[in-house]
């Protein structure tokens, strides 16, 4: 089952130096039915103007996970953590008893990125954040594991949380074949280009909700980027 989620039909805010669309219900007047997806319950589609970020704020009992698709994305932490990730950069940040943070465009151009949220094991624990570059040939014409909370991904950056991530980037006229793990469910979002997907048609940073299928077909129709989740 396919439940497709289409870019237009997302909420969003319009700030001077944000853009934003979220895949999941954040606001309690949003439009309904975008609800959390067993542990995953955020997934913010954010473009920050240069010059702009968020101001140091505080998280507890969760897992922000953060792709960056385009720009240079700088953190700073009160666990004393600095970095600098681009385009293809994983950041895990476990908010565990308590961390405060900022992030913010650190380079010339609108920054993009995917900031998805996890509901973790357990609550409590102590906070901790890692940022993580990976080859991209490893995600070319096929899904990588990127991030787990999985033991057997033992090259991933581990969360705490019953969740994976997952990219592939497939050249047009590409066919990609991926089971899925029990309990079969899965969000998948078309970072770039157009798919179809058990005959659903998605275009550019369109989602879907994909529950009861062992696996999914997508077709690339054009040059594309994928990034899915997958949770327990």
């Amino acid at each position: 089952m396919i439940s497709h989620r289409p870019w237009d039909a997302l909420d969003k805010a319009d700030l001077p130096w944000l853009r934003a669309r979220y895949h999941f219900q954040v606001r309690p007047d949003a439009p309904q039915g975008h609800l959390p997806l067993g542990p995953l319950i955020v997934w913010n589609d954010d473009e920050i103007a240069p010059g702009g970020g968020f101001p140091l704020h505080g998280h507890r009992d969760v897992e922000i996970l953060t792709y960056v698709r385009q720009g240079t994305l700088g953190h700073r932490d009160t666990l004393g953590s600095e970095g600098t990730l681009h385009a293809g950069d994983v950041q895990v940040m476990s908010a565990g008893t308590g961390i405060r943070h900022t992030e913010f465009n650190q380079g010339d151009v609108p920054l993009s990125l995917y900031q998805i949220w996890f509901l973790p094991r357990e609550t409590g624990g102590l906070p901790a954040w890692d940022r993580r570059t990976f080859p991209l040939a490893d995600r070319s014409g096929r899904f990588a594991v990127l991030a787990s909370g999985y033991a057997q991904d033992k090259d991933a950056m581990p969360i705490r949380a019953d969740a994976r991530l997952l990219c592939a980037t497939l050249k047009a006229g590409e066919r990609v074949q991926q089971p899925l793990r029990a309990p079969q469910q899965a969000y998948l979002v078309v970072a770039s280009g157009h798919i179809e997907v058990e005959g659903e048609l998605m275009g550019p940073r369109d989602g879907a909700v994909i529950t009861q299928l062992a696996a999914i077909d997508i077709l690339a129709l054009d040059d594309t980027e994928l990034v899915m989740v997958e949770t327990g």
